[in-house]
């Protein structure tokens, strides 16, 4: 049987950022900066270093300014040419020509499962990835790249997963999982249920799934199968517990620091985080920060 290989990735991006109000009621929150680029694009940028050529965005109503940023700008490469900004014109361009990027519209937010289903015509038969732009992950090695090894040596669909202690673990979906002996030491496990927000007495272990999926293309029938959980919603968690009864799943503790954009403590943060990391910014940034009266 031919190997699979993970080239295409899959962004759902038809929320509707509520938590952001009112910053998002015209913008989609994709496309909030973090420094002085946009969250979506942290994401893309992590998919194509992990080998993923083909790039899926699942939009919605109010999402053109993710498609805008993507695509070529000739009005602005033309100006910035004219005044010879040639280090900004590199950078405007580079996004243009990343990658092969197609959309897809959600006419409704109906859940991530409903977002994943479609990605169906454009994935096809393949393992793909899906990225969920909130989280955005500051790891040596990509944080994808590290569950595509995962993945070239399994054939199986992988989940990122990482350690939340107390009650913060009922705000995800939790693994229940046995140890697996492998190259990749403490830090693999084989999935055998997962559950979506349990209280914290009812967890099975305190390893939470977040933002970053490897799927097998058997998830698309497993989604159909699905029935829509409250308010019509079709959760991904429900399709991959159903595709756990056919094939091995595996959760793999990624090396890395999660930032979640999503939440607007976590938002804050990695922005202070990253403008510190920057070269052009983090050493008079950080005299700032000191002569603050904290």
């Amino acid at each position: 049987m031919k190997k699979m290989k993970v080239c295409k990735a899959v962004f759902p991006a038809a929320g509707l950022g509520t938590r952001f109000l009112p910053a998002t009621k015209a913008q989609p929150k994709e496309m909030l900066p973090l420094v002085d680029k946009p969250i979506i694009q942290y994401g893309v940028e992590e998919a194509m270093a992990s080998g993923c050529n083909q790039i899926l965005i699942i939009t919605g109503r109010g999402k053109q300014a993710i498609e805008d940023h993507f695509d070529v700008s000739y009005e602005l490469e033309r100006m910035l040419e004219e005044r010879g900004k040639t280090d900004l014109l590199n950078i405007v361009r580079s996004i243009s020509d990343m990658i092969y990027v197609a959309y897809v519209r959600q006419k409704e937010a109906l859940g991530l499962g409903h977002a994943v289903l479609m990605a169906r015509e454009m994935v096809g038969h393949e393992a793909f990835a899906v990225l969920l732009a909130d989280d955005v992950i500051d790891a040596k090695v990509p944080c994808l790249k590290q569950m595509v090894e995962v993945f070239n040596e399994k054939q199986c669909s992988v989940l990122a997963t990482q350690v939340v202690e107390g009650e913060m673990i009922s705000s995800y979906g939790v693994l229940d999982v046995k140890p697996v002996d492998s190259r990749f030491g403490d830090r693999l496990f084989e999935i055998k249920n997962m559950i979506e927000k349990p209280k914290l007495e009812e967890a099975p272990s305190n390893l939470a799934i977040i933002g970053r999926y490897i799927l097998t293309p058997g998830i698309f029938d497993a989604l159909a199968e699905t029935p829509t959980g409250a308010g019509g919603e079709l959760q991904l968690t429900d399709g991959m517990r159903l595709l756990l009864q056919k094939e091995k799943m595996y959760a793999y503790v990624y090396e890395g620091r999660r930032h979640d954009t999503g939440d607007k403590l976590g938002f804050l943060k990695a922005t202070v985080e990253f403008a510190l990391k920057r070269e052009d910014l983090g050493e008079p940034f950080r005299e700032y920060l000191k002569g603050l009266k904290l």
